[in-house]
């Protein structure tokens, strides 16, 4: 129930982007039951079938991906001082966040359940003809619970993924148990020195005030102080020292879903050249010493051995591993050579945002490399992509555009404190914008010639098929 309140009384932005989040699991369930009709028509091509409920991995994938997004950047789930008190931690507004990503993820399932029986003439006028005939299995009855389970599988993904990534964290850092030992007089606890007998209660040293020691004579104050450091030597009653437990309890974060900005490059740069280039090894080591084995896309794509396929998806990953380490890296030039205020404000932001913004552009980038390189390898003998296939492509395109832009708003919000402290310094407006346009610029230098260099690398394996 407060998870429906809360997305009735949202902000009509935060509304638009759970709306996408709705449209893109309609399109990832729509997809399902096509294949699920595909399969149903062709119940002798359980090859083809398969593939093709395969294939839709991708756009389900790209949803739960937005779907994560969206919930990130959800002001109503966010922990905010107070909230605990009444029923509100971290936990509970996880579990929120689940529930409204769950509850968009249903109402995209159903309206494609609803589009896909209209389309089948279950609910009202004739069944479509034609090409799109064999996607719908009109002439047959329609397995509901089969159906069904396909398009339970988005939103339970989907909720189970931003559990797992809005799970509270502790913040404080588990420290070794350390081993019980006997002070003075068995008391617990183990002190550094060892104490002679009655040093505990020589010349009234213990439970002395600061006050009384400015009234005692001068030949008491030393062995005042020497018994008050040698209390402060002794450990506490957990086996500790005090100062060393106060530096070691770190400061509560308020918002320990929010990705900490990296001070350091991010360590997933060389990780990602590397799988980048295993993926690119493995396409053409496929493609020359395949079997003659050749696995047919959907819709009029090339074919080509599954190890290419396989070697698409490691270009893929290597590009999204990479993306933080090269915006840290974009930052990092945008200073270099005597930067002024412009390029100092642009490569900091850029630094700090590296991973927030990073990943989701890798991934944009090895969507838009994947696209181009399909673009470039269409079947001679199609007229070009099948309905199917454009309609997928344009789904994952459209959520990891709409996954970028909503990280892009994200780090806007964060760092909205600091764009109003520049403001009240007298930073000019146009400034701030001109710095926006210059990491966007820099962004663009960077990613545009690496997405086009790894679309032709992929794409020469397949291009003497």
């Amino acid at each position: 129930m407060l998870a429906l309140r809360l997305t009735r009384g949202a902000h009509p932005a935060v509304q638009l982007r759970r709306a996408l989040v709705a449209l893109a699991s309609a399109g990832t369930g729509f997809l399902l039951l096509c294949s699920l009709g595909y399969a149903m028509s062709h119940a002798d091509h359980v090859t083809s079938s398969m593939l093709r409920l395969a294939w839709c991995l991708t756009p389900m994938a790209a949803t739960v991906h937005l779907a994560v997004a969206v919930a990130r950047t959800d002001p109503a789930t966010r922990p905010r001082p107070g909230l605990s008190a009444i029923g509100l931690g971290p936990g509970r507004l996880m579990t929120i966040s689940a529930t409204t990503t769950a509850l968009s993820c249903t109402l995209g399932s159903l309206l494609a359940l609803v589009l896909f029986l209209q389309l089948r003439g279950d609910l009202a006028g004739a069944p479509l003809e034609g090409t799109a005939a064999q996607f719908l299995a009109a002439d047959q009855p329609l397995p509901f619970p089969a159906a069904v389970t396909l398009l339970a599988l988005v939103p339970a993904i989907a909720s189970a993924t931003v559990a797992l990534i809005l799970r509270p964290r502790d913040a404080q850092p588990a420290t070794a148990r350390p081993m019980r030992g006997y002070g003075r007089f068995g008391a617990y606890g183990r002190s550094v020195a060892r104490e002679t007998f009655g040093a505990y209660g020589r010349f009234g040293a213990h439970g002395r005030t600061t006050g009384s020691r400015t009234a005692e004579p001068a030949g008491a104050a030393g062995a005042a102080e020497s018994a008050e450091s040698a209390d402060a030597a002794a450990p506490s009653a957990n086996g500790s020292r005090p100062a060393e437990e106060a530096a070691a309890v770190p400061a509560p974060d308020p918002d320990p879903t929010r990705p900490p900005g990296p001070r350091t490059a991010p360590a997933g740069l060389p990780w990602g050249i590397a799988v980048l280039a295993a993926g690119l090894a493995v396409e053409a080591y496929a493609d020359r010493a395949g079997d003659g084995s050749r696995l047919a896309l959907p819709g009029g794509l090339a074919t080509g051995a599954p190890g290419v396929l396989a070697g698409w998806a490691l270009t893929a990953l290597g590009l999204a591993l990479a993306g933080p380490g090269l915006t840290h890296l974009c930052g990092r030039l945008l200073q270099s050579a005597r930067p002024g205020a412009l390029r100092l404000l642009a490569g900091r932001v850029l630094m700090e945002e590296a991973t927030r913004i990073g990943r989701p552009l890798g991934v944009v980038c090895a969507v838009a490399s994947g696209v181009f390189a399909m673009t470039a390898l269409l079947d001679a003998h199609e007229p070009g992509f099948g309905p199917l296939s454009t309609f997928g492509t344009l789904l994952v395109a459209g959520c990891t555009v709409a996954t970028l832009l909503t990280a892009a708003v994200e780090a806007k919000h964060e760092r909205a404190d600091t764009t109003a402290a520049l403001l009240r310094l007298g930073a000019p407006a146009t400034m701030l914008r001109s710095a926006a346009a210059l990491r966007a610029g820099a962004l663009l230098a960077a990613f545009a010639p690496l997405t086009l260099i790894v679309a032709e690398l992929a794409a020469l394996p397949l291009a003497h098929r």
